[in-house]
């Protein structure tokens, strides 16, 4: 008799967890609309915030890989709030959106700061809105070097480097840079800014010369970038989403999908907000190079 209603037990158990399982998948796949139930196949904008510092892209390119095979995705809305970051963080995401041309409308929303490689990234979309006071623009490249050798000495410490290639040590920060390493250096930053122009200037679809003559390193408000051609129109992020609609073609007002927030531990959170600290902190007083190198 125990073994009987213990059998029963755990096959009530078992039906339990797979209508949980049903349900959670529902609940994941479809959207439940306010007064007209399941809306199971309705057009929908996918929007994916980029925000803050790009230094690493893994997380936007989940976002938009999560939503850019759904057949009833049928545009991106970027919310771009990035005073830019490193070179490569800002191609992968102009690439990414750039291969969903054609099978979705792209749009970019620039909020307070989309600059360097926040436009970077906001050039690939289809359309690109910004405020008018948004700041925007500065297509150019940085890389900064310090010379501690004068404080080395003050303190009395040496340093001594052995290598092998005279390049090697190019912008180390315990020695005067040479004539030659300055040189080779500024030649990787100038490609890595022509591969800027370039990007910005096929994403927008301009003349390369037009995007040249805008690429010296300085910003432009929402306003002025409109009338430089870097952006096509003024607008709020709301006005984004009606323009990705009108895109799309859909009709009415559209579903909207934003992504899942992650969780955030405490202690990543105390260490990241720490190193960033650390890091400004001795950019300012002593002028240590961006340890991520070159940036946008």
């Amino acid at each position: 008799m125990r073994a009987r209603k213990k059998g029963k037990g755990i096959a009530l158990f078992l039906l339990f967890l797979v209508l949980l399982l049903a349900a959670s998948f529902a609940a994941g796949r479809f959207q439940v609309f306010r007064k007209g139930g399941l809306r199971l196949s309705e057009p929908k904008i996918a929007v994916i915030p980029i925000e803050g510092v790009l230094a690493d892209a893994r997380n936007v390119l989940e976002q938009i890989d999560r939503y850019s095979d759904r057949d009833d995705v049928k545009a991106f809305v970027f919310r771009i709030d990035s005073p830019g970051g490193t070179v490569v963080a800002a191609q992968e995401l102009y690439a990414a959106i750039r291969k969903l041309k054609g099978r979705k409308i792209t749009l970019s929303s620039l909020g307070n700061v989309a600059a360097s490689g926040g436009y970077y990234v906001a050039s690939a979309t289809d359309e690109i809105l910004a405020n008018p006071g948004t700041i925007t623009g500065s297509i150019g490249v940085l890389s900064q070097y310090a010379n501690l050798e004068d404080l080395l000495k003050k303190i009395g410490l040496q340093s001594t480097v052995l290598k092998s290639g005279r390049f090697k040590d190019a912008g180390s920060p315990f020695r005067q840079m040479t004539a030659e390493e300055a040189e080779y250096l500024q030649g990787l930053l100038d490609n890595i800014h022509k591969q800027f122009i370039r990007d910005v200037a096929q994403g927008r679809d301009k003349p390369i010369e037009q995007i040249e003559a805008l690429s010296d390193g300085r910003v432009f408000t929402g306003e002025q970038a409109r009338e430089n051609g870097l952006v096509d129109r003024l607008g709020t992020f709301q006005d984004a989403l009606d323009r990705a609609a009108e895109l799309a073609g859909i009709e009415g007002k559209p579903i909207i999908l934003y992504p899942e927030k992650k969780k955030i531990r405490i202690m990543d959170f105390l260490m990241q907000g720490l190193a960033s600290w650390l890091q400004d902190f001795l950019a300012a007083k002593i002028g240590l190079p961006d340890l991520g190198g070159s940036r946008l």
